[in-house]
């Protein structure tokens, strides 16, 4: 199966390089598929908003509901496809939702987003982000990584 993989991935690479006439930096696919715990209040649309805006942040499209891999453009689809794709939202999508996906996010919000993907923590208030972790056995990804530095005595 792995090999399967490696020659889909690699042939998509280089078919979608020779369209494009690039040559390419890294893979395509690197560091795409991440999972970490998002308390499902406010922190899961700040999620959903980065994802979904994705796209447009990389200059792929000028909207985002105009990107049409997305789950924005999905959503926003009429008549709606099927069978449905897209799993029910813990909480409600905003009524302004596709507004507020194209307006640019805060840097807090991004770099806290990036940090939950690039350490696999929880993402939430303060206090649900501990108590999750500990239940998961997540601490280890709430600290920095390596020994801690060590303290000269006196």
């Amino acid at each position: 199966m792995s090999d399967l993989l490696r020659w889909v991935t690699l042939t998509h690479t280089m078919r979608r390089h020779a369209h494009r006439h690039t040559s390419g930096k890294g893979h395509i696919y690197q560091g795409r598929f991440k999972i970490f715990p998002v308390q499902d209040d406010g922190h899961f649309l700040v999620v959903c908003r980065y994802v979904e805006r994705n796209a447009r942040q990389a200059g792929l499209v000028t909207l985002a509901e105009d990107w049409k891999w997305g789950s924005l453009a999905r959503w926003l689809a009429k008549p709606r496809r099927k069978p449905d794709l897209l799993t029910p939202w813990p909480i409600a999508r905003p009524s302004h939702w596709k507004d507020r996906v194209n307006q640019a996010m805060s840097k807090t919000e991004v770099d806290a987003v990036r940090h939950a993907i690039r350490r696999g923590s929880p993402f939430g208030d303060p206090d649900w982000t501990q108590s999750i972790a500990r239940r998961l056995n997540l601490d280890s990804t709430l600290h920095p990584r390596g020994r801690p530095k060590k303290v000269a005595p006196g």
